[in-house]
């Protein structure tokens, strides 16, 4: 893979989804945390706590080779992406508080998904040294995520208009952006990447199953009203694979083309397994997850 490629074009492309994602925030979608804060809480705990120990015990389970078990953690270190906030809109979550629960979880994020690397790169890989997100590439995470972030929500502070015009565009150079992120990670994990994805691939789908039933049933089992507890299982379930793929492919991170293909896996699988729930609910099944839809949701709906 081109240096210039891995190492521009790839943080480039994770700045163009934050900053989009930036363009639909306002400080109110902070604020909100005081509205349902058992509902922050409790999917903070589960984002920040249970999911990467239950990926470490699949990684563990399955005895996964070290890129790969590496590339787990970090996806399970990822916050939630924009794309949960439109699932929860279409199976009827409060996407307000999604929206919430995206800003609080990127924004934590900045400091735990460095941490889980760094223990788990010290577990996976004993030898490693002086390998890992240390403090000056954790300054670059923090630079590709809150940065665009944050200009995003000033621009929308100060050019309301122009960010609900610019919001459209972003949203499709994102997709654009997300899919060539992709590419490059399975362009540059070519070798070996049929058994790569057979060796993960169970794993990823049992990850997802466990995101989305754990991030819907722990808030109701703590009393979150069903509408919020939607929110919570989307924004739980559907992690950012994006920024999973960023830090483990761009050589001023991680620089292993390998790490990033459990994400790769992923984020195909996760919209199929959040789908074929929704889809379930809708008919009127009992799924696993058991998400209960109600009428209508609030918020915007950003992509």
């Amino acid at each position: 893979m081109s240096p210039t490629v891995s190492s521009v074009l790839l943080p480039a492309a994770l700045a163009v989804i934050m900053f989009g994602l930036g363009l639909s925030l306002t400080a109110d979608d902070f604020r909100r945390v005081a509205v349902h804060p058992r509902a922050v809480l409790v999917a903070l705990v589960c984002q920040a706590l249970l999911l990467p120990a239950v990926c470490f015990g699949l990684v563990l389970a399955f005895g996964l080779p070290p890129s790969l078990a590496v590339g787990m953690m970090l996806l399970a270190a990822s916050p939630g992406g924009p794309t949960a906030n439109l699932y929860s809109h279409l199976f009827g979550g409060d996407v307000a508080l999604n929206v919430t629960l995206t800003a609080i979880n990127s924004l934590t994020a900045v400091f735990t998904l460095p941490l889980v690397a760094n223990l788990s790169l010290a577990y996976f890989y004993a030898d490693a040294g002086t390998l890992g997100l240390q403090f000056d590439k954790t300054v670059q995470v923090f630079a590709v995520v809150l940065v665009p972030a944050a200009l995003g929500m000033l621009i929308r502070a100060a050019r309301t208009a122009f960010a609900d015009r610019m919001a459209r565009p972003v949203k499709v150079l994102s997709v654009v952006t997300l899919a060539a992120v992709i590419a490059v990670a399975v362009v540059s994990a070519a070798d070996g990447l049929a058994a790569d994805i057979r060796a993960v691939g169970l794993v990823c789908l049992l990850f997802s199953v466990v995101s989305l039933t754990a991030g819907y049933w722990l808030p109701r089992l703590a009393g979150v009203a069903p509408r919020q507890a939607v929110a919570s299982c989307m924004e739980i379930g559907i992690h950012n694979s994006t920024l999973a793929i960023a830090v483990a492919v761009s050589p001023a991170l991680l620089g292993d083309p390998r790490m990033a293909i459990p994400a790769v896996v992923y984020g195909v699988l996760v919209f199929l397994v959040a789908a074929a729930a929704g889809f379930a609910v809708r008919r009127g099944a009992r799924p696993a997850l058991a998400l209960v839809p109600a009428s209508g949701a609030a918020g915007r709906v950003p992509l």
